[in-house]
């Protein structure tokens, strides 16, 4: 049910990348009960100016080789669980590719079941009688955000 997102400076090699995204799917599988054959992921390669991001935030010395990590899953998991997820993100990759745990940048997105098609056109993780409720008219959201103001 993952969908990841890895972000990284362009120029490492293929075995590399391989590696990047074997370690961070073993985390998930690990810690957050990811079942081991679902496996989506979205590896980029960015020029070194199109990624962006500040070296120093929240004191945290990152270098060149830093990777951005975007997770969507079910939403569910505990605290404790996500703090297991980022720590061994990070223990992976440092053993996998050498990464600095300073170069690890990790966010989850956290998603309801029923946001999920597989293939089919069908919502894979919703009972098929679930209907989910209809968005209220565009006219009553923008009056609603108006009075809101």
């Amino acid at each position: 049910m993952p969908l990841v997102r890895i972000s990284l400076v362009k120029g490492k090699p293929e075995v590399y990348r391989r590696k990047v995204g074997d370690a961070v799917h073993l985390a998930l599988v690990d810690t957050v009960a990811v079942p081991r054959l679902d496996r989506f992921q979205l590896v980029t390669e960015h020029e070194p100016g199109d990624l962006v991001y500040d070296s120093m935030y929240l004191g945290i010395a990152r270098s060149s080789d830093l990777v951005i990590i975007q997770i969507t899953l079910s939403s569910g998991r505990t605290l404790e669980q996500k703090r297991a997820l980022y720590r061994r993100i990070a223990d992976n990759l440092g053993s996998a590719v050498g990464l600095r745990p300073e170069d690890v940048w990790i966010n989850l997105v956290e998603v309801a079941k029923e946001n999920w098609s597989f293939g089919n056109g069908v919502a894979s993780y919703a009972a098929e009688g679930l209907r989910m409720p209809a968005s209220p008219p565009r006219s009553a959201h923008v009056q609603g955000r108006a009075a809101q103001r």
